[in-house]
């Protein structure tokens, strides 16, 4: 019989802050909702087995949380055929953004979808909250809201209150990749990881590293002046 899950940790926020929607949906969007979405979806069920929720056997599984345009997403789910890739986003638009990059126009329900693809459209923390201890082989947190605002800290997703739950569905050894450009999450990012004993955190690379597909956001840094850095944390 399946174990309930513990309750989620003091302090991780258990509603979804930020906008589910920017401009109204075009038809083709709304479509791709209505009949793409469906077909890749992850289900809370098969959260509980998430090797066994892909349409091959795998040899891995990763989550992106947050994936924005789905530039990073995409990039690695093809250029590693043999991992489960699940791909979390709950902007409308930006979950747009990718299955159109995967469905044709006129084949938004016939269109054959990666059997190795998943996607999460709720609140990741949800799914964190669902998926079995040490079930995730890598993580990624590509150029998060940074939620600048003192009293917003506790919407971010680096959060001292998360790294138990993350801890609990890393694998020893597992990797937690972050990036960003804002100097204030740059700063919480180090205060953190540095008041925590379940990770280890080298210093982050200051040029994209290799196997670290770029994203639209980090090129509007770059564009605008800012410093990304690129950190690998170690599930210990």
């Amino acid at each position: 019989m399946t174990q309930p899950r513990p309750p989620i940790a003091e302090g991780v926020p258990n509603r979804l802050y930020g906008r589910r929607r920017g401009h109204p949906l075009r038809p083709r969007q709304q479509l791709l909702l209505d009949t793409t979405l469906p077909r890749l979806r992850l289900t809370a069920e098969a959260a509980a087995n998430p090797r066994a929720a892909f349409g091959q056997p795998v040899e891995q599984v990763w989550l992106e949380v947050g994936f924005g345009g789905g530039e990073h997403a995409l990039d690695q789910h093809f250029a590693n055929p043999g991992v489960g890739y699940i791909a979390s986003e709950v902007f409308e638009n930006g979950l747009c953004s990718l299955l159109t990059r995967l469905a044709p126009e006129g084949e938004e329900a016939t269109a054959a979808l990666p059997p190795t693809l998943r996607l999460w459209s709720q609140d990741a923390r949800q799914l964190l909250h669902l998926l079995p201890d040490a079930s995730l082989d890598r993580l990624f947190l590509m150029f998060p809201d940074p939620w600048p605002k003192v009293r917003h800290s506790k919407r971010r997703f680096v959060h001292p209150a998360m790294f138990t739950l993350l801890a609990r569905v890393l694998k020893p050894g597992g990797l937690w990749r972050v990036a960003s450009d804002d100097p204030t999450y740059q700063d919480w990012v180090r205060e953190c990881f540095a008041g925590q004993e379940l990770f280890t955190l080298p210093e982050p690379a200051t040029l994209r590293p290799e196997g670290w597909p770029p994203t639209r956001y980090e090129q509007k840094a770059l564009r605008e002046g800012r410093q990304p850095l690129y950190w690998q944390a170690v599930r210990r």
